[in-house]
């Protein structure tokens, strides 16, 4: 798709959308192969209809040590369906024939990128139309190698930092990261919160001081009430172990879902 911004810009792009919607974005995730390879295609649109600017397609793997119990179980059930890196390729590319539009990052853990090569994954991403990559196991200190093969090929390596990342460390992840800045609400695995606590805006004001990206918050978000509370500090909210859990619902569910996530993103 020619006429659809890639890359760094294809997310920058998203971003001022939702700014000069008045809003924050709304990133969402969902495991590549679950419930099976063939509902991902139907799911995945459902999610854009319902109003994600971004989607965040998680490659399965067999230890996904950032995961909670819902997306390890939906990532066990995808290697089961035989969802591999390069069915997740195939299932970028089906859908940019088919003239999908939203931006789409792979998020996966660094073993199989190293085993494809890193210059042909993101190479291989590039012709499928992938935007970027989160790589959740890939330390700032580590990922020169990887975020040089993105570069190459106009990809954006996304990097994470913790509630606990000293603020040396902080300066290098906001300077190197590229699309967005993804902030982990909390210590632990992915999984939906009970709340969201003081010291994650004060967190967040932190981050804004260095961050050269937008700044999108990850981890523990499922409901509305918590996505109104977020935007207006952040740029964007992402939610991925509530929206696995409302997979096997079909898409209708899932697009009446994010619809009321979108919603409560809009500032008054």
């Amino acid at each position: 798709m020619k006429d659809r911004p890639f890359g760094r810009e294809a997310l920058a792009a998203a971003f001022a959308r939702a700014r000069a919607e008045r809003r924050a974005a709304l990133i969402t995730y969902l495991t590549a192969g679950y419930p099976s390879l063939e509902d991902s295609p139907a799911l995945l649109k459902a999610l854009a209809q319902g109003g994600a600017d971004i989607l965040e397609l998680g490659v399965p793997f067999s230890d996904p040590i950032a995961d909670g119990p819902t997306i390890q179980k939906a990532s066990y059930v995808a290697l089961q369906n035989g969802t591999t890196p390069s069915a997740c390729l195939n299932l970028v590319r089906r859908l940019r024939e088919e003239g999908f539009r939203t931006p789409m990052v792979l998020m996966g853990y660094y073993n199989p990128i190293y085993r494809y090569g890193l210059e042909a994954y993101a190479q291989a991403c590039r012709e499928v139309g992938v935007d970027g990559l989160i790589v959740p196991d890939v330390p700032v200190e580590e990922a020169e190698p990887l975020q040089s093969a993105c570069r190459a090929y106009g990809l954006a390596l996304i990097l994470l930092a913790a509630p606990t990342t000293r603020e040396d460390r902080l300066r290098r992840i906001a300077a190197q990261t590229e699309g967005f800045l993804y902030l982990v609400a909390r210590l632990g695995i992915t999984g939906a919160g009970d709340g969201l606590t003081g010291d994650l805006f004060d967190r967040v004001a932190q981050v804004r001081r260095f961050a050269r990206t937008p700044v999108a918050v990850g981890f523990g978000i499922a409901m509305p009430e918590q996505a109104r509370a977020l935007a207006p500090w952040v740029d964007g909210v992402i939610v991925g172990s509530a929206i696995v859990e409302r997979a096997p619902q079909g898409p209708g569910a899932l697009a009446e879902y994010v619809a009321s996530l979108r919603a409560a993103l809009r500032l008054a």
